[in-house]
């Protein structure tokens, strides 16, 4: 192939070929010729019209890369595949969370971190690897989102920063973060469990409503204490009904866990009608049910209950504090029937009534007091 015919202009190492717009009319090309250490450079300056390119303009360009003002087209092609490969290698948290959400379980809690990531910490660290966040960065997000969001929120967002950057660094990824990040302080001990007089209108409310899961949902967080998520996935095959026991499937705490099915759920379990699907409270086209939320605060709605409560999940705060109050159950067979990983998370249903702690000191007292009395009797025995 023949080369192009170069056309000189007035402008020393400035020259331009003929070529063809995108408009289809003729089109001057420019080039530059220049030496570069030692070495001749020669390459495009810009097209007439795509690039409103002169003989002028191309000059000075030319004199910008000789006096070192401007890269050449090569400096910056390499700058751009450095970049690219320094890129490559750079894991920010943005890449991080890809990595991680890969070995993550699609559940209900899997779905809450995604969207706390893409709500919140995508737009704030995403770019950053974790050792360039600094105190101030994290301090200043937690200030701003403390002024919409609960503190519980905002320790669950942190939580999921501080997971990410200690799973990169775990696998040799990354960095960590070069300090401690600080919750905000989160009050637990927050009671939304339901009054005798409450539970007593919750409990009218879903015998006259007609919904066909939400009220036996309800019902079935109330008898035995069952988070929502674990509801959804109960299966038939996960109840024995002839030994009496539940088996709930990847609960929180991560371990499968079998709980006893009291009377009052396997009531409730032998009222429910049965459909082709494998669950129990089935969702759309029998698959696994993701919400209950619309039909579920209708009830709490026709039961007058406070703006707080939670539709199911005081419900289950209502089953442990009841255990807790009867003076019957130990905090360590709560931890059992509930599935907490630790006992700590219990301290939240010890708020006993006044009745309870009499009970208990009258006990404590009576023990004390039978023991002296023994004590007494065995000198009186001893004397004689």
């Amino acid at each position: 192939m023949a080369a192009k015919k170069r056309f000189k202009t007035k402008y020393a190492g400035v020259f331009y070929l003929e070529g063809t717009s995108a408009q289809g009319k003729p089109e001057k090309i420019y080039y530059i010729r220049y030496r570069k250490d030692g070495k001749m450079v020669e390459e495009k300056a810009g097209r007439q019209y795509q690039d409103d390119m002169t003989p002028a303009r191309a000059s000075g360009i030319r004199g910008q890369r000789i006096d070192g003002e401007q890269a050449t087209n090569q400096e910056r092609r390499d700058a751009e595949q450095a970049k690219k490969a320094a890129e490559a290698g750079r894991y920010t948290i943005d890449r991080l969370w890809e990595e991680y959400s890969l070995q993550r379980k699609k559940n209900l809690n899997y779905t809450k971190d995604n969207n706390r990531y893409e709500q919140h910490i995508k737009k704030a660290f995403g770019d950053k690897e974790p050792d360039e966040i600094i105190p101030l960065d994290v301090e200043r997000y937690k200030r701003d989102l403390l002024k919409t969001y609960s503190a519980q929120t905002v320790k669950h967002i942190l939580s999921l920063l501080k997971r990410i950057a200690n799973y990169g660094f775990d696998l040799g990824l990354s960095k960590n973060l070069q300090f401690k990040v600080k919750m905000p302080k989160v009050d637990n001990i927050k009671d939304d469990s339901l009054s005798p007089e409450e539970l007593t209108r919750l409990y009218d409310a879903i015998q006259q409503d007609d919904h066909p899961l939400a009220g036996n949902i309800m019902l079935m967080a109330l008898y035995t204490g069952m988070r929502r998520g674990e509801i959804f996935k109960l299966k038939w095959s996960d109840i024995d009904f002839e030994k009496g026991f539940i088996s709930i499937r990847d609960p929180k705490g991560g371990k499968d866990q079998i709980i006893p099915l009291n009377n009052m759920a396997r009531s409730v379990l032998e009222k429910v009608v049965r459909t082709d699907s494998d669950y129990i409270f089935p969702g759309r086209n029998g698959g696994q049910l993701s919400s209950i939320s619309e039909p579920a605060n209708k009830i709490k709605a026709a039961a007058n209950l406070p703006k707080e409560t939670r539709p199911i999940h005081s419900l289950r705060h209502t089953f442990a504090t009841m255990a807790v109050n009867s003076g019957n159950i130990d905090l360590y067979t709560l931890q059992k029937l509930t599935t907490h990983k630790t006992p700590q998370l219990l301290q939240r249903y010890a708020h006993l009534n006044d009745t309870v702690l009499k009970k208990g000191s009258e006990d404590a007292g009576q023990a004390v007091a039978e023991h002296l009395q023994a004590q007494d009797d065995s000198k009186i025995v001893n004397l004689k």
